[in-house]
């Protein structure tokens, strides 16, 4: 009797890997929806401006006078800040608003210093030369507050003193905030060392999962922006081709679950947990490291039943990615030892082992890259040379096994069915 195969190309690197599934293990393809035809992205910002959710027009808050701070993204995010801000500035203007009184800061959080290259290119040749553009710096901090869960509100001193603030960025998935974008723009943005490692501590919590607004962390950064007083903020939403699909402009919070509808719309994806999924993270760019690759990991993790199998499909092609979290993977001899040592020093990069460690707890996780097979081992995966080697490792367990298929991983959020 013949069983009928199913094959499906995985991106893989800059090339394909194929996969050949008998149809009857084959569960779904889990594909996110992007829209089919877009609108120009500076017409869809300019409607959001002139019908900000839940406030008034910034036109109508702000006056000549006003000192105004716009906080933008840094340059390790796709955000189109050189689109955003001409319609933005435009806005401003029509109060009155001076060049002279306008600042843009680069969220930097913890992140590197910028050349004046990657400044110029991401506000854009024209506004760099005619408004004040300076960088994040972390220890120009000022307490203003603590919140609930005891992180300090420490926020750049340029920012405090300006008379209004927009927060300007992109919404997206993130793997701990629940989602990017929003209250981001202060914590991490603007803040403190301090500021920024009290909150990332919580990543580890329950629900500091991809697509949830109640992540603790998305919580707590949402209280300290309404500490601080920020007001406004200008978001967009891209596909996987980064271009602008959505845009929404208004309060922080309530603008910000406006933009969540239209990323959850195009990449949540509601499934049936099954006994393994097999998942790309949609080539490269996004499987040029572990540490990249891990955000596939992540979401997939959403489709598998407890003790089912998960196998990553990722190239790998620069390695680890991140020193710390390479160091951990050799300390740390089992994903306990990972767990343990992550309650009690918080180190950024050793989160991503400590995340690997829990989701090795609950799975069997299989990697196909090429990585060598100790460096796979040590970050707690079962090596293997090809995915149909991997595929054929579930099924000799499990010769019945359904197993869902995710081809862009990084972008698509399975989302359990509720009975």
């Amino acid at each position: 009797m013949m069983t009928n195969i199913k094959k499906i190309p995985l991106a893989f690197g800059n090339g394909f890997s194929e996969l050949s599934i008998p149809e009857k293990n084959f569960s779904s393809i889990i594909l996110p929806s992007e829209p089919e035809e877009r609108e120009d992205g500076a017409l869809l910002i300019k409607k959001a401006l002139e019908n900000p959710v839940k406030s008034r027009r910034l036109s109508e808050i702000v006056n000549s006078d006003s000192k105004i701070s716009i906080i933008v993204s840094d340059v390790t995010r796709p955000t189109p800040t050189a689109k955003i801000l001409p319609p933005l500035l435009e806005e401003l203007y029509l109060c009155g608003a001076k060049d002279e009184n306008i600042t843009i800061v680069f969220a930097l959080g913890l992140h590197r210093q910028q050349t004046e290259e990657e400044s110029k290119k991401l506000v854009g040749e024209d506004i760099y030369k005619k408004i004040r553009c300076i960088q994040h710096d972390t220890s120009r901090c000022r307490r203003i507050g603590v919140t609930s869960r005891g992180t300090p509100i420490e926020v750049f001193e340029e920012v405090l003193d300006a008379d209004f603030v927009i927060g300007t960025g992109g919404i997206e998935f993130h793997y701990y905030a629940g989602y990017s974008g929003g209250a981001k723009s202060i914590l991490p943005g603007v803040s403190s060392e301090e500021s920024v490692l009290t909150n990332h501590k919580m990543m580890i919590e329950e629900n500091a999962v991809s697509g949830r607004v109640d992540s603790p962390v998305r919580q707590d950064m949402e209280e300290a922006a309404e500490a601080f007083g920020l007001k406004f903020i200008l978001n967009v939403i891209l596909d996987s081709k980064k271009g602008i699909v959505a845009a929404v402009a208004g309060d922080f919070i309530a603008a910000h679950r406006k933009g969540i509808e239209f990323v959850d719309a195009m990449y949540k994806a509601p499934v049936e947990p099954a006994d393994a999924v097999v998942v790309s993270c949609g080539g490269y760019p996004k499987d040029i490291n572990l540490y990249q690759a891990n955000k596939a990991l992540d979401n997939a993790t959403q489709a598998v039943k407890e003790g089912g199998s998960i196998i990553l499909v990722a190239e790998c092609e620069e390695g680890i990615g991140n020193q710390v979290y390479e160091c951990w993977n050799m300390q740390c001899k089992n994903p306990d030892d990972a767990i343990e040592r992550f309650k009690h020093c918080f180190e950024f990069g050793g989160h991503k082992s400590a995340i690997v460690a829990i989701a090795a707890k609950k799975f069997r996780l299989y990697l196909v890259s090429k990585l060598p097979e100790e460096k796979a081992r040590d970050a707690f995966f079962i090596p293997m040379g090809s995915v149909q080697e991997a595929l054929s490792a579930v099924l000799s367990d499990n010769p019945e096994a359904k197993i869902h298929v995710m081809p862009h991983g990084g972008q698509t959020l399975p989302v359990r069915k509720e009975n």
